[in-house]
């Protein structure tokens, strides 16, 4: 142990901790005009949002919520959800996150595995929990979420949100408590078993807000983020706090635009009508924005756009430099809150022609400020920094996930070494610039050589015609694997197999890639699988190929 000099504190001086409420002192003060907007139903300001958030902690006082209880919450992206990101934690509990997306079955053991003390719920979800109502055997209460006129229920609600809000005092007196208390939780879906509880201290969220905020604003000409942009989340705000940017966002005092439900030209109306500048999403949701209706009427130029979740193709961030939309690239994941790289050019790369800009710009990034980024082989070694050789991610940062609710086995696999283990196989340039070629389980081999499945993907999305594409392995008698590709054509566009193997050959002919690596097997589909935050579902795709002889649904 290393021997260090701690500073001494004066008598009465005050210990400050690290708190979610710290982050709302700032956005009141610098622009206390500035709107929270919620889809077409509901705007106010920020002394509006403060009171807000006060009266939301007496409710939740007054419902019988006490420090280290689990609140949970299913709804869309809105301004209630805004609010409880912070009054819920802020009052020392913790704020539990739902995937509304998930199946009924999901849903039950997460709220369950969280042992949820108190539910607040959407309208469009109360079928579900009705039918859930009694197998959640903590829950206490229910408050209901309602946008035009609560709907009937037979649970046993305590009031609608709004009513109760109204009825309730704008001043709580928010107390001081450890930093490194359990703030949010939420739920991540692996390749089996049930979702794992993912958790976040105060200390992480605040430090993840604090370098988020330098790192969107920081860099000349690749600022995302800054007080005069319009933000809104087309990430849900269930999947890792919206990528934690409502918090950088409330803290900064810009304006924001809360969605509802995500409808593509719903999306881009808000988007003209608000002057929205600023948002962030996976890849498949900007493909539904670029193909939708509002879009082909609609000047798209200005919207900065940071995507993440998925490997961006390049096609597809052509087809949205072509609508004027300014993209940027991120990395992360759910356990790691989640930023870990952000996309960043030199001077040099910032004064190319956007086109020949764009295919660095969806390359992985480069470390962002406070991570400890390294990528070893499998003895745990670093591997050479010269852009090609591959390993696994590792990281070390202040923010990072310490483990999974109440599974110390799984926690200590993520950890494995003191490193965190993201599960991607990248390789780092002289640079610094990383690089993601494949999940490990993704990625194929095939006659012993390695094939990245989204180098692939992004070659095969190079073609005009394609929309979307996945590809995976497939077991082959002779080569162990071989690559299969599942193609969705654009709206009235036709394609056929021969013509995909025929674009890829330019890429062996140049010799870009091996010729092994053109899939034996490529099927235009009309839909790809998703998950439930819109990331292609490579293992329901693997599941669907085993079950079916690897012919296909």
């Amino acid at each position: 142990m290393v021997k260090t000099r701690i500073i001494p504190s004066a008598q009465g001086a005050h210990a400050y901790p690290l708190l979610i409420k710290s982050l709302l002192l700032s956005g009141e003060r610098y622009h206390p005009g500035r709107e929270i907007v919620y889809a077409d139903k509901l705007r106010y300001d920020y002394r509006t949002l403060r009171k807000r958030i006060h009266r939301l902690a007496n409710m939740l006082t007054a419902a019988g919520i006490k420090p280290g209880d689990t609140v949970a919450l299913l709804d869309w992206d809105s301004h209630r959800a805004l609010e409880c990101f912070f009054a819920v934690p802020m009052i020392g509990a913790v704020l539990h996150t739902v995937n509304v997306r998930f199946s009924a079955d999901q849903l039950g053991y997460t709220m369950n595995h969280a042992e949820d003390h108190l539910v607040l719920v959407h309208d469009d979800f109360l079928p579900v929990i009705e039918s859930l109502e009694e197998t959640l055997t903590t829950v206490r209460g229910y408050i209901q979420l309602s946008d035009d006129g609560g709907k009937a229920t037979r649970l046993p609600v305590l009031g609608e949100y709004e009513t109760l809000l109204a009825a309730a005092g704008d001043h709580f007196d928010f107390p001081d408590f450890d930093e490194n208390s359990m703030a949010t939780l939420f739920y991540t879906t692996g390749t089996t078993g049930n979702p794992k509880g993912v958790y976040f201290s105060h200390r992480q969220l605040v430090l993840h807000t604090l370098n988020e905020l330098g790192l969107l604003a920081a860099h000349e000409g690749q600022s995302l983020l800054r007080s005069n942009d319009v933000y809104m989340p087309i990430t849900p705000m269930f999947h890792v706090h919206a990528w934690g940017v409502p918090y950088v966002a409330t803290m900064l005092g810009v304006k924001q635009v809360y969605p509802g439900r995500y409808e593509p030209d719903k999306l881009v109306r808000l988007y003209r009508d608000e002057g929205v500048t600023f948002s962030h999403c996976v890849p498949t949701i900007l493909q539904m924005i670029l193909e939708c209706g509002e879009a082909a009427r609609t000047d798209l130029s200005g919207w900065k756009m940071l995507l993440g979740g998925s490997a961006l193709p390049l096609g597809l961030a052509t087809q949205a430099h072509r609508k004027g939309i300014r993209i940027h690239a991120g990395y992360g994941m759910s356990e790691t809150c989640p930023l870990l790289c952000l996309t960043h050019l030199s001077d040099a790369e910032l004064a190319l022609p956007m086109e020949e800009q764009l295919p660095l710009r969806i390359r992985t990034g480069m470390p962002v400020p406070l991570v400890d980024l390294r990528i070893v082989d499998g003895e745990g070694r670093e591997v050479a920094h010269d852009g090609e050789t591959l390993g696994e991610i590792v990281v070390r940062a202040p923010w990072l996930t310490q483990g999974y609710l109440k599974e110390p086995e799984k926690g200590a696999e993520l950890w494995d070494g003191g490193w965190l283990h993201t599960g991607d196989m990248a390789s780092i340039d002289p640079h610094g610039i990383v690089e993601i070629k494949d999940r490990i389980k993704d990625v194929i081999k095939t006659g012993g050589e390695w094939v990245s499945s989204l180098a692939l993907e992004s070659l095969i999305s190079s073609h005009a015609a394609v929309s979307s594409v996945a590809v995976i392995g497939i077991p082959d008698e002779q080569w162990g694997e071989r690559p299969l590709a599942l193609v969705v054509c654009k709206e009235g566009e036709f394609l056929e197999a021969q013509t995909i193997t025929a674009h890829l050959q330019r890429f062996v002919d140049s010799g870009h890639i091996n010729k092994w690596a053109i899939p034996r097997q490529i099927r235009i589909v009309p839909e790809i699988p998703k998950t439930s935050v819109g990331k292609i579902n490579k293992r329901l795709i693997r599941e669907i190929e085993t079950s079916n002889g690897g012919e296909g649904a």
